[in-house]
Formats: structure tokens, C-alpha cells, sequence
């Protein structure tokens, strides 16, 4: 298979992503939607890590994934305290949370 086609596959996940970002109000599908970008970038970098004849983008694919990782984990605890305070997990009252 050509490698250019996985970059198309990735600059259409990344797209479907940015476009979750942008349209989305729930703030899960938010972070779902970073995660595919996240993703997306990813296979970018595999794919010119393997037209290089390299493993530099794949060692920071890894790392990517391990701050993806982190993301959620913080993500998450922010979506769950947003919950317990206003029973909605809308981004429009994230900013409600400010003192």
C-alpha cells in the first residue's frame, strides 16, 4: 500500500477531529475529538517515520501517546467535577467554574 494514503486516512481523521472540536458541545465528545487529532498525528508520524527508513517519528508517536494518556486521565477528573457541580457536561458551563 502506498504510504501516501495513510497520510490522506490521517489528514481526514485529523479533520473529522477538528470538526468535532469546533461544532461539539459535550465536553466527552470534546476530548474524544482531541484524541482522533492526537491519533491522526500519530499516524503521520509513523508514516514519514517509515518513508524515512527511521524510528524517530515512531519513538515520538510513544511519547504522544503517553501525553495523550495524561490528557485524559486530567480530562476526565475536570468532565467529572463539572458533572458533580452542574449535572451537565456541556463546555458552555465549564466557565461557570471559575471563583
Amino acid at each position: 500500500m502506498n504510504p501516501v494514503n495513510y497520510l490522506y486516512l490521517s489528514a481526514l481523521l485529523f479533520t473529522i477531529g477538528a470538526a468535532g472540536v469546533l461544532i461539539r458541545r459535550n465536553a466527552i465528545v470534546v476530548f474524544m475529538s482531541v484524541e482522533l487529532m492526537l491519533n491522526a498525528c500519530n499516524l503521520s508520524l509513523v508514516t514519514f517515520s517509515r518513508m524515512h527508513g527511521n524510528l524517530d517519528g515512531q519513538v515520538v508517536a510513544f511519547f504522544t501517546m503517553v501525553v495523550a494518556a495524561a490528557e485524559v486521565v486530567v480530562g476526565l477528573a475536570i468532565i467529572v467535577s463539572l458533572f458533580r457541580s452542574r449535572h451537565s457536561a456541556s463546555v458552555d458551563d465549564a466557565s461557570l467554574m471559575k471563583l
